[in-house]
């Protein structure tokens, strides 16, 4: 009876018809049957969806930022070869010494990476595991960045989507707890575009946050340079019209070029201001590669030399076959299908919203496209930041429905279009995944460089160092590993490879410095790690030559010595 009192009452104007007496009753026994039933599971599942998108998004992050925490302490990795040359370069700006850029197999120098290379050099050689603190830090700021860029254009289930794709990208954390710089540059580019999409034509933020991301890749001089035209075009339009200038607070005024209007001149200022912005990295770049080498710009000349030395070159014709093989490397054929799926799903629902996310898109493959036409490398760590906006419009094909209105058909397809995709993705993922692997390449890192630090602070290697002559390695993979352990420059170390080359050239001046001190041969699973890597490492330099004495052996390393 109770029961059905409670929904007289419930009903509009129910109260009025059922009158005082039901009411009262109502009252006083509603604790005995209906709230008991609120109480039941699917009120409390029901209490769930009412939490704030907020609240779990504080939770998920509070989450990520614990175990990249705990993941940092329990599986102690060490920089790759650019990083530790951006600590190199850094501690050597600490001390007052100019960078040696020009050295064999040299990476290219990024400005930024070198002053955080001084700051982690204040903590001597711990330095090195600041270096991956930081890129793990970075990998948590791209993760909520791509959450905010996701939440604010296609709604908060995508930006979560996408958040939890990307954590899901082992390649991503892989490089991450090595400690390359990319993962500083994606999180600088895509909270860019997530404080863009906030407020359209924000101006100086997101130049500051793009001139800093600049200064660690080349890629986000373009997006400053759209950005910059995407700023000027209505103020530039309004000025040839002699029309209203539009501002972003909803005021108009009308100006010219002149701007007879004092607010016409502010604006001419914040154009011109956000020019000299969009120019500010390529210049600090150049200014740093003139003052160190004398060629303002020797960082593109490096690059691709290197490039051609390594094999990485391709012709243009081959990029976009190497775009989509390190695309689907990346991110899996299901989420790329998914991506593109999204890109269009996008464009017809919402159009406007997806302005941003796709030029960080095309801006990214263009770049790698640029280049690859310069000479540059074609790696797949260049695609990073492109196959990131490939996630998030992945996420918006599994989650873009919630954008639609609730009950229609068209909602309910794309729903069970979207879990079939989940189902596929997962599938693949359960038979190519192999998170053994990405352990065990962690663990290598992790026990060659100290096995490595072991060898040179040996005792004995340390004094035949000193009495016998430099150390030689087999070519240019351990290099700023041996000199971030030992403190020293490049003249110390030299790399039998490069002696090779050289002796074969004509010029034997590196192979008589080698041909006494201390001499390091990488063993076991090390040798086709560190020392033949690629077509032009000879095994001959793996064989100790006669008279060389062994006088240590690991785990990874055999080290030789010879005096006289």
């Amino acid at each position: 009876m109770q029961d059905r009192l409670y929904e007289r009452v419930a009903q509009p104007g129910g109260a009025g018809r059922a009158g005082p007496l039901y009411v009262s009753i109502l009252m006083q026994g509603a604790t005995l049957s209906r709230p008991a039933t609120r109480r039941s599971g699917p009120m409390g599942f029901a209490r769930l969806r009412t939490v704030p998108a907020s609240t779990w998004a504080k939770l998920g992050f509070a989450l990520l930022c614990l175990g990249a925490f705990v993941g940092f302490l329990a599986i102690p990795t060490y920089p790759t070869y650019d990083s530790y040359y951006a600590l190199i370069w850094g501690r050597d700006v600490l001390h007052l010494h100019v960078p040696v850029f020009h050295i064999y197999r040299a990476p290219t120098e990024h400005p930024l990476a070198i002053a955080f290379g001084v700051v982690a050099s204040l903590f001597g050689q711990a330095g090195d595991r600041v270096m991956i603190f930081g890129s793990i830090a970075s990998f948590v700021a791209l993760v909520a960045g791509l959450y905010r860029l996701g939440r604010l254009t296609f709604g908060p289930l995508v930006g979560g989507i996408a958040a939890v794709v990307l954590c899901t990208r082992f390649d991503y954390e892989y490089y991450a707890a090595q400690g390359y710089l990319d993962f500083s540059y994606m999180a600088l580019v895509v909270w860019a575009g997530a404080l863009e999409v906030a407020k359209p034509r924000r101006g100086l933020p997101v130049f500051a946050m793009l001139v800093v991301a600049g200064l660690l890749r080349p890629d986000a001089w373009l997006l400053s340079g759209v950005y910059l035209l995407w700023c000027a075009w209505p103020i530039v339009r309004a000025w040839s019209r002699g029309g209203p200038v539009p501002e972003n607070r909803g005021r108009t005024l009308t100006g010219t070029p002149s701007g007879a209007h004092p607010q016409g001149h502010r604006q001419a200022g914040s154009l011109l201001g956000y020019a000299a912005l969009t120019l500010a990295a390529p210049l600090l770049w150049a200014l740093v590669d003139l003052a160190v080498t004398g060629d303002p710009a020797y960082s593109l000349h490096s690059t691709a030399g290197l490039a051609e030395q390594l094999g990485r070159t391709q012709g243009l014709a081959n990029i976009p076959g190497s775009a989509w093989e390190f695309m689907v490397r990346l991110d899996k054929l299901p989420l790329v299908l998914g991506g593109i799926a999204g890109v269009v799903l996008a464009v017809v629902f919402v159009p406007t919203r997806v302005r941003v996310p796709l030029a960080l898109l095309f801006s990214g493959l263009l770049t790698f496209a640029l280049l690859g036409a310069a000479g540059t490398s074609v790696i797949d760590r260049y695609l990073l930041m492109p196959a990131v906006l490939v996630m998030l419009f992945g996420a918006v094909a599994i989650g873009g429905w919630s954008l639609l209105e609730p009950g229609s058909t068209l909602r309910r397809v794309w729903i069970g279009a979207a879990v079939l995709l989940v189902a596929v993705g997962v599938a693949q993922a359960a038979t190519t995944v192999s998170l053994k692997s990405i352990k065990t390449e962690l663990a290598f890192r992790k026990n060659s460089h100290r096995a490595l630090a072991q060898v040179l602070h040996n005792p004995r290697v340390r004094a035949d160092l000193k009495r016998c002559g430099p150390l030689s390695l087999p070519n240019h993979k351990l290099m700023p590993d041996a000199r971030w352990i030992m403190n020293v420059g490049p003249e110390n170390i030299v790399g039998r490879s490069q002696a090779r080359v050289q002796a074969a050239a004509g010029d034997t001046t590196l192979r008589e410095r080698i041909s006494h001190g201390v001499a390091i041969y990488p063993t076991g699973e090390a040798v086709f790690r560190q020392a033949i890597v690629d077509s032009n490492d000879n095994p001959l330099d793996q064989v100790p030559p006669r008279g060389w004495a062994p006088i240590l052996t690991s785990q990874y390393y055999a080290v030789y010595a010879r005096c006289t």
